[in-house]
C-alpha cells in the first residue's frame, strides 16, 4: 500500500516487549511471526520513538475506575489522511455528504480521536447541514426530516446508547441517510447485542441496514462494516487472530482474540494485540463478539454478543 511509505523505527517500548520474548523484530520473515504489542501497555507507557516530539496525543474513554490509553502523535496529518482515504474508499467523495455526528459523551472531554476524525469530516463535508448534536434531539430530527426532502446522502454517526434513546424519541423512516454507530453503552442501558441493537435502529429508523465503524485510541485507521457486523479494513490496515491460550500462535483467519496491523501508526506502534474477541473470515474481513474477560470496559465498549 502506498498511501504510507515511511521508515519505521522501533519504539522503546516494543523493544522491550520484543527483548521479554526474545524476540529479534529484524528476523521476521513471515506475518504470522510478528510480536504484537499488548494494547494495555498504552495505558502504563509512552508508545512512540525516542527522537519524536508528539504534536498531541488522544486519551481513551475509560470509566472513573480505570486508567486511560494514551495514543502519542507525531504528524496529527497522517491521521488525517488515515481517515479520509478510508471514508472515501468506503463512501466516497465526503464532499458529497453531510455528516452529522451524534456522539454526546465523547463532546464532554477533550482528546477523543473519535471527535476529532467525525469534526474533520464534517469541516470537509463543507455541507451547511452538517455538525454535532449533543442532547437535542428535536433540532436533530427537524434536520433530517430536512435533508430526508432534499434527498440529500447524509451520514448519521453516532454511539449507541444515543442512537438508541434518540431513535426511541423520534422513530422515523429515512431513505437517504445512512446511520452508523461506534459502539458504547456506557452502563446507560441494560446490555444489548449487536443484532439486538441493529434490530432496533432498523426499526425505529426505517433503514435497511446499520453500519458501523471499528477504532480505538491506540489505532489511527478505522475498519467499516455497511452489515450485519462484518468489518472490512482499509488496504494498509489489517486483522489477524491470535490463540487466547497461546498469545504467539497467529493465524490469519480463524476465532480467537484480534490483533492489528495499522501501518498508520507511524513512529507509534504498527502491531497491537487487542483485548476484542472476535473471528477473521478468509478474506480478510472480521467480526467482533466482546472483550476478552481480563480486559477493561472502556466507555467505548463493544456490544456484548
Amino acid at each position: 500500500m502506498e498511501l504510507f511509505h515511511y521508515q519505521y523505527q522501533y519504539n522503546r517500548v516494543y523493544q522491550q516487549w520484543c527483548t521479554l520474548l526474545n524476540i529479534n523484530p529484524a528476523t521476521i520473515r513471515d506475518i504470522q511471526h510478528i510480536p504484537f504489542l499488548p494494547i494495555s501497555l498504552f495505558k502504563t507507557h509512552k508508545v512512540i520513538t525516542g527522537n519524536v516530539q508528539p504534536q498531541m496525543s488522544f486519551t481513551s474513554s475509560g470509566t472513573t475506575q480505570t486508567i486511560n490509553s494514551h495514543h502519542y502523535i507525531h504528524d496529527i496529518n497522517i491521521y488525517k489522511k488515515s481517515f479520509t482515504k478510508a471514508f472515501s474508499l468506503f463512501y466516497g467523495d465526503v464532499q458529497d455528504w453531510c455528516i452529522i455526528g451524534l456522539l454526546p459523551a465523547y463532546l464532554e472531554r477533550t482528546n477523543s480521536s473519535l471527535v476529532y476524525m467525525v469534526n474533520d469530516l464534517i469541516q470537509q463535508s463543507k455541507h451547511e447541514r452538517s455538525g454535532f448534536y449533543l442532547y437535542d434531539f428535536e433540532k436533530l430530527h427537524a434536520t433530517l426530516l430536512q435533508l430526508e426532502g432534499r434527498k440529500q446522502q447524509t451520514l448519521l454517526i453516532g454511539v449507541t446508547f444515543a442512537l438508541l434513546d434518540f431513535a426511541a424519541a423520534f422513530p422515523m423512516q429515512l431513505q437517504h441517510t445512512v446511520v452508523m454507530e461506534t459502539g458504547g453503552m456506557k452502563g446507560r442501558k441494560k446490555e444489548l447485542t449487536r443484532n439486538e441493537v441493529h434490530a432496533i435502529l432498523k426499526q425505529q429508523l426505517g433503514v435497511n441496514a446499520i453500519h458501523s465503524e471499528y477504532g480505538m485510541t491506540e489505532l489511527l485507521s478505522q475498519a467499516y462494516a455497511k452489515a450485519a457486523g462484518v468489518f472490512h479494513c482499509p488496504p494498509w490496515m489489517k486483522v489477524l487472530v491470535r490463540d487466547e491460550e497461546d498469545p504467539l500462535k497467529i493465524s490469519v483467519s480463524g476465532k480467537g482474540i484480534l490483533n492489528i496491523i495499522d501501518l498508520a501508526n507511524i513512529e507509534s506502534c504498527a502491531f497491537i494485540a487487542t483485548d476484542d474477541a472476535g473471528i477473521v473470515h478468509e478474506d480478510g474481513s472480521f467480526e467482533v463478539w466482546g472483550r476478552v474477560d481480563n480486559s477493561d470496559i472502556r466507555g467505548c465498549s463493544l456490544l456484548v454478543v
